[in-house]
């Protein structure tokens, strides 16, 4: 294989490959333990579509309370994971994607299907309806098995991290 064929979407905006794993989502991806919420993507294609994989486990710091006895993912953390999976997909493109963050702008028709427990795997499946500069509209979908677990439309826009910050850029933490 050449250089170029070994080239990842997440160091080269223009590359059409299609299958990320972890190393290449976290140098997309500014989210970190304990909220990066996808583990691989199995499916790219550009400005259209994509497939991520999250494997939930008993290890997940959210089960300690959520529900003692009987573990369930967190809905709200299941949105978040369809639009972790959205902005590996936008993120892509934007070649000085390090200055800048993917925030919601909004969700609708959020529905809860059935409960994700410790050992499910989520197959998240976001589908773009509508994609500008600076902002998309995406479908999501995240499923058990062949079993819908949870679905929404997310509106999201790409926003400078300077004026996201209030004109600071974020301060790096080492906490988790």
């Amino acid at each position: 294989m050449t250089d170029q064929a070994n080239t990842s979407v997440a160091e080269s905006p223009a590359e059409a490959r299609t299958v990320l794993d972890i190393n290449d989502i976290q140098r997309i991806l500014p989210h970190r333990y304990p909220f990066l919420l996808i583990d691989r993507v199995v499916e790219l294609t550009r400005k259209q579509r994509i497939v991520a994989l999250k494997n939930v486990s008993i290890n997940e710091p959210y089960f300690a309370g959520h529900f003692p006895g009987f573990p369930i993912m967190p809905g709200v953390l299941m949105i978040e994971a369809i639009a972790q999976t959205g902005g590996a997909l936008l993120l892509t493109e934007i070649a000085d994607r390090d200055s800048k963050l993917m925030v919601f702008t909004g969700i609708e028709k959020a529905r809860f299907r059935r409960p994700v427990v410790p050992g499910d795997q989520l197959r998240i499946e976001v589908e773009v309806l509508a994609w500008r500069q600076n902002a998309v509209r995406m479908q999501g979908t995240a499923y058990v098995g062949d079993k819908l677990a949870c679905e929404a439309i997310l509106s999201c826009a790409l926003v400078d991290r300077k004026s996201a910050a209030g004109g600071a850029e974020p301060a790096e933490s080492s906490q988790p």
